[in-house]
């Protein structure tokens, strides 16, 4: 073994379990250097194959020197995620965060952190809980949570986590296995969709293809199957009476009244989407965490908060070109992704609002004038998580109600 701590960690009566499981031993006795170990489930051991420990918890850090070398060089190209794998404590995740620190240049934006559950570990004590609140995001990677836990604990522990992101709005993604049999097949079995549908009924903000995609024989239909299973399940009656189940703790904030607010008069009203305008994506993340009806579009200045807000169930993030919020440029060139630009009128809410109806139009979130839009954003500008105005208009803009406009005097 290269790692001698995996030596150090484990006791008499651990298993230990050899390429994804296909080999099991059991630790029988120990010496300064050595395991002797129970083979339980005999098979052929290759070079290069991993060795799971569900029993022991390693004081090793998960990230080798060559991942210390790659996090050095993603963080110099301006990656949006990192996801940080076999994290066993909520003590790695400030490890990474300490790399990130040290290489993050003083006026770049800093990636998001994503953990990737699949140690035993991570459900001991308030662990999982710690790790949550320390991370930007949560993987479920099946894969090797079900090597080290047993395999009728993965589902209730994936509802665990599940559940856990979403009270403390965290972004979480099921992965590993989805459509495992479509890397051979064009169609998935029963089972395998029925497990797709349940992580999305769980909550899930994303699910994700591994294999299947990445070499398998389908990648495209298993694409398409995974789009047409989560179109169903979301058009389900059912679907947002399950996600209702779930209570959260809402903060005595401003910013927690108007997102829970926002939700309710979408819903009585039947609008089209909820506009959020936000720096950080505090206010958007919020606003996902609800589970509201209807889309939420996420407009920012920043490229980078944008990229990171696609991760966030129900959010279409948008990039207006003024650096400010509101807008005073031509068509034609109203949207540089690279460039945005200051704009003197940031302080006219008027333009603020026109602009979240343009950016509706532009996503496909509206077709009718008379479409209605419930838009929040914080006064003033520029301070996150300052979300203290609710504004309820017509798609057509702030000035027109009943297909009747305002014409303002000159």
């Amino acid at each position: 073994l290269p790692h001698p701590e995996i030596i150090e960690a484990s006791e008499v009566g651990h298993v230990l379990l050899v390429d994804d499981g296909k080999v099991k031993l059991t630790v029988i006795d120990k010496g300064e250097k050595h395991l002797d170990c129970r083979v339980d489930v005999p098979g052929k051991i290759s070079n290069r194959k991993g060795v799971n420990t569900p029993d022991s918890v390693l004081d090793i850090s998960p990230l080798t020197p060559k991942d210390r070398s790659d996090l050095e060089y993603m963080i110099k190209i301006g990656v949006d995620w990192v996801a940080l794998s076999f994290v066993q404590q909520p003590g790695d995740i400030e490890e990474i965060h300490s790399l990130i620190d040290q290489h993050l240049a003083e006026d770049a934006f800093r990636p998001a952190v994503m953990a990737k559950i699949e140690k035993p570990s991570c459900f001991v004590g308030d662990n999982l809980e710690r790790i949550v609140d320390l991370c930007d995001g949560i993987m479920v990677a099946r894969g090797d949570l079900g090597v080290e836990c047993a395999p009728e604990d993965v589902p209730l522990l994936q509802k665990q986590i599940i559940d856990t992101c979403r009270r403390a709005g965290k972004p979480v993604v099921v992965a590993t296995q989805m459509l495992e049999s479509m890397i051979e097949s064009p169609t998935p079995t029963r089972a395998e969709a029925s497990d797709v549908a349940t992580a999305i009924y769980d909550g899930a903000d994303a699910i994700m293809l591994s294999a299947e995609s990445a070499a398998g024989k389908f990648p495209e239909e298993s694409v398409a199957m995974q789009q047409r299973i989560i179109n169903r399940v979301e058009s389900d009656p059912h679907y947002h009476k399950y996600l209702d189940q779930l209570s959260m703790s809402k903060k005595d904030t401003a910013t927690d009244a108007i997102t829970t607010a926002a939700r309710q008069i979408a819903q009585t009203v039947k609008a089209k989407a909820i506009v959020c305008f936000t720096l950080q994506g505090s206010t958007v993340l919020r606003a996902a965490q609800e589970r509201a009806t209807v889309p939420v579009l996420g407009i920012t200045p920043f490229k980078e908060t944008a990229r990171q807000l696609v991760m966030s169930w129900g959010v279409y993030p948008d990039l207006p070109r003024s650096g400010s919020f509101g807008f005073s440029a031509d068509d034609e060139d109203f949207f540089n992704y690279e460039n945005p630009a200051v704009d003197e009128q940031a302080d006219d809410f008027d333009m603020v609002l026109k602009n979240a109806c343009r950016a509706a139009l532009r996503k496909g979130l509206v077709s009718d004038p008379n479409d209605l839009l419930v838009v929040t954003a914080g006064i003033p500008f520029g301070t996150p998580g300052a979300a203290n105005i609710i504004r309820l208009l017509p798609a057509a803009g702030p000035s027109c109600w009943d297909g009747v406009c305002r014409v303002e005097d000159v």
